[in-house]
C-alpha cells in the first residue's frame, strides 16, 4: 500500500531533498525553505520570479523517480499529469488552484497556491491528545461539503482515495483544503485498479483495488475516529475500529456522533452514508444549529432570475484582488495580492500609478487629505501621496497588516497580525500609542466619540480610550473576531467565526442581542435605517431588525458571504466566493441583477456616483453599474 504524506508541516531541514534553497528551478520558481517530503516527493516553499518587483510565493511539489526504471517513471509521470489536469479542472475554496506543470529530467513539478496553516494530523500532534468535537465536526462538515463537490462531478465522479489528517489543511481563516490529489481517481463503476491509498484509512474495497466514492465516506469515518480518540488508525489492525468504540477512549464524545462516524465506518459500502451529503446533514444537528430560525417562518430568498449587467469597465492586476475599493477626487485605490497599491481613474479604469509593497495587501487603502494610507502583509503602513504615489512614510509592526485603518483626530488606528493595535500619526506615521491583545487583530477599528472598538482573534471585542489606548471594557465572543464593528444607535455591532452576530452596549459592551448564522461571520455588517445587514461563510447576506436583531429576510448565494455589504439607495450589495456581485432590493431581498466574474469575491463593494465597484481573486477590478 501506498502512502504519501505532502502536508505543509515546516521542516527546516532540507537533507534528503533534491532542491536546496536559492536554487532556481525551469528559470522561475526560486526555492526558498523545504516545506514538506514523503516516499519519493517533496514540497517546497517556492517565490515566482516572474514578479520581480513582489514576492509572490507559490507551494512546488516534486516527485522523483529512478531513471533506470522507466515504466516506473512513465506510471509516475502519469499519474502527476491526471493530478495537474484533476486540479486544473476544480474550481472550489477547499481545493488548491494549479499555477503551473512541467517535468525535468527524472522529476515532475506541480505549482500549486500556497497555503498557510497546517495540516490536522501536526495539530492533533501539537494538542497532544483527542481534539475539542466542535471544532472536529465543524472540520467534518466542511469536508463533506467538498467531497460532495468532487462526487457530483460531471461527467464522471471524482474519488479522493487518500482522506486521512495530514491531507486536510487548516487554513488561516479557520477553513479546511485538501490537499494531495495525486491519487484522485475518476470513478467509473466498479473498475479496478492498483491498490492504493493509506493502511488504517482505507476502506475494505480498496485493498482490492476498488473505490468508490463511499471509500471517500469511510476514511473520513476514520480521519474523525483518529481527531476524536487520538488513537492512530496506521498502528492498529486494518478494519478494527468496531473493537475501539470511540467513547472508550473519549467520554466527551457524544453518542450521536459516535453513531455518525461508526457508521461511515461500516465495513461494507452499502451500510455506509450513501452521499457524503447525507453524512453533512447528518453531522449538522450536532454542529450546533439548533435554534436557526424556522425556514418555513423565515424563507431563504432564491435567485428567481438573473438580469443581465454590463461592467462600465474592468482592470486587471496581476494577482488576486481581495482588498476593497475607496474613491476620493476621482481616483480609486485599491490593494492587490501582487503587493501594489493601484490609482485608477474612477470613471475609466484608466492606469494612473502603482505603489509597490513587499507583501500582498487585502486592507483597504484610506484617503486622508493629500495621502493615501494602506496596510500590507509585509508587516507595515505605509503613507504614500494620492497624486503620485510616492511614499511619505512607513512604519512597521511585527505582523501582517490586514486591518484597514481609520482616521480619526488626524491619527491612524490600526491593527497588526503581532496582536497589538495602534495608532500612529496621519502626517508623519509616528507612534502615540499601541494596546495588546490576545490574538492577530485583522478587524477594522471603529471610533465613536472618543472610544476605539476592534475584535481580535483572540474572541475579544475591545474598547479603547481614543487618546491613551487603555482599556474601557472587553466583550469576550465564542470564537475569533475578524468582523469589523458598525457602531450603529448605541450599539457595537460585530460578526464572530463562533456564527454570532453581536449588538453590544457602546458604553458598557454588555450584549443588547445576538444572531446566530449557521457558519462563521466575518463579513462586516453595514446599517440603514432601521435594518442591518451582514454576511455569513453560510452563503446567505442576512437582514435584520437593528433594535432586537431579528431576522427580516435572507438572500442565499452559491457560496460563502465573507465580503462586507454596501447598501445605497434602496439597494444592498454585496460579493460572493460563487464568484459573483449580487444587487438586491434592500426591502425584501429580492435579486435586482448579479454580475459573474471568474473568481471569488471576498471584496467588498463601494458604492459611488452611481458605480459599484469591487474586487475579484480573478485578478480584476470592476465598475458596475448601480441600480437605479
Amino acid at each position: 500500500m501506498e502512502t504519501r504524506d505532502v502536508s505543509a508541516r515546516t521542516a527546516e531541514q532540507s537533507a534528503g531533498t533534491h532542491l536546496q534553497p536559492g536554487q532556481v528551478l525551469h528559470e522561475r520558481y526560486q526555492i526558498l525553505r523545504v516545506l514538506g517530503t514523503g516516499g519519493m516527493s517533496a514540497v517546497y516553499e517556492a517565490r515566482d520570479l516572474n514578479f520581480p518587483n513582489v514576492v509572490r510565493r507559490c507551494a512546488v511539489k516534486e516527485i522523483a523517480i529512478a531513471p533506470t526504471k522507466p515504466l516506473v517513471l512513465a506510471q509516475q509521470r502519469e499519474l502527476f499529469e491526471r493530478e495537474a489536469n484533476l486540479l486544473a479542472s476544480l474550481s472550489h475554496p477547499a481545493i488548491p488552484k494549479i499555477y503551473d506543470f512541467f517535468n525535468e529530467e527524472e522529476y515532475s513539478y506541480l505549482v500549486l497556491e500556497l497555503i498557510h496553516g497546517e495540516d490536522l494530523e501536526t495539530l492533533l500532534r501539537r494538542h497532544g491528545g483527542p481534539l475539542p468535537q466542535a471544532a472536529v465536526v465543524r472540520w467534518a462538515v466542511e469536508i463533506c461539503e467538498v467531497l460532495h463537490f468532487l462526487h457530483t462531478r460531471q461527467p464522471e465522479p471524482i474519488v479522493f482515495r487518500d482522506m486521512k489528517p495530514s491531507n486536510v489543511m487548516l487554513n488561516e481563516y479557520g477553513h479546511i483544503v485538501l490537499i494531495d490529489f495525486g491519487i484522485a481517481k475518476i470513478f467509473r463503476g466498479e473498475e479496478r485498479g492498483t491498490m492504493i491509498g493509506t493502511e488504517g484509512y482505507s476502506p475494505p474495497e480498496q485493498y482490492r483495488g476498488i473505490a468508490t466514492p463511499q471509500s471517500d465516506i469511510y476514511s473520513l469515518g476514520a480521519t474523525l475516529h483518529h481527531l476524536l480518540s487520538g488513537c492512530d488508525p496506521t498502528k492498529e489492525a486494518p478494519f478494527t475500529f468496531h473493537q475501539r468504540p470511540l467513547r472508550q477512549y473519549n467520554p466527551t464524545v457524544s453518542p450521536e456522533l459516535e453513531a455518525v462516524i461508526m457508521r461511515a465506518l461500516a465495513y461494507e459500502a452499502s451500510e455506509r452514508f450513501a452521499t457524503a451529503e447525507e453524512m453533512r446533514r447528518a453531522l449538522l444537528p450536532l454542529a450546533g444549529r439548533a435554534g436557526q430560525p424556522d425556514p418555513a417562518v423565515f424563507p431563504t430568498v432564491h435567485i428567481s432570475s438573473e438580469p443581465a449587467v454590463q461592467p462600465l469597465w474592468t482592470f486587471r492586476c496581476e494577482d488576486e484582488v481581495r482588498s476593497s475599493p475607496r474613491v476620493a477626487g476621482g481616483v480609486l485605490y485599491i490593494g492587490c495580492y501582487d503587493h501594489n497599491l493601484y490609482a485608477l481613474r474612477a470613471d475609466s479604469g484608466q492606469f494612473l500609478w502603482k505603489f509597490p509593497t513587499e507583501g500582498g495587501i487585502a486592507a483597504t487603502p484610506v484617503p486622508w487629505e493629500d495621502l493615501v494610507i494602506i496596510g500590507s502583509e509585509d508587516g507595515a503602513l505605509y503613507a504614500v501621496l494620492a497624486s503620485t504615489g510616492r511614499q511619505v512614510w512607513r512604519f512597521p509592526t511585527q505582523g501582517r497588516v490586514r486591518s484597514s485603518a481609520r482616521i480619526a483626530y488626524n491619527h491612524a488606528f490600526f491593527g497588526s497580525d503581532d496582536a497589538y493595535v495602534y495608532a500612529v500619526q496621519a502626517r508623519g506615521g509616528r507612534l502615540l500609542w499601541k494596546a495588546a491583545t490576545s490574538g492577530p487583530v485583522r478587524s477594522s477599528p471603529a471610533v465613536a466619540d472618543e472610544m476605539l472598538v476592534v475584535g481580535s482573534e483572540d474572541g475579544y471585542v475591545y474598547a479603547l480610550q481614543l487618546q491613551r489606548g487603555t482599556l474601557i471594557w472587553r466583550y469576550f465572543c465564542g470564537g475569533g473576531v475578524i468582523s469589523s464593528p458598525l457602531i450603529w444607535e448605541g450599539m457595537a455591532i460585530v460578526g464572530s467565526t463562533d456564527r454570532y452576530l453581536y449588538a453590544l452596549d457602546i458604553h458598557s459592551g454588555w450584549p443588547v442581542w445576538r444572531f446566530r448564522a449557521e457558519k462563521p461571520i466575518i463579513s462586516s455588517p453595514a446599517g440603514m435605517g432601521d435594518t442591518i445587514y451582514v454576511g455569513s461563510a453560510d452563503g446567505n447576506l442576512y437582514a435584520l431588525e437593528s433594535a432586537s436583531g431579528r431576522l427580516r429576510w435572507k438572500f442565499s448565494t452559491g457560496g460563502q458571504v465573507n465580503s462586507s455589504p454596501a447598501v445605497a439607495g434602496d439597494a444592498v450589495y454585496v460579493g460572493s466566493s460563487d464568484g459573483c456581485v449580487y444587487c438586491l432590493d434592500a426591502r425584501t431581498g429580492k435579486l435586482r441583477w448579479k454580475f459573474e466574474t471568474q473568481g471569488p469575491v471576498v471584496s467588498s463593494p463601494l458604492v459611488h456616483e452611481g458605480a459599484v465597484f469591487i474586487g475579484s481573486l480573478d485578478h480584476h477590478v470592476y465598475a458596475l453599474p448601480a441600480a437605479g
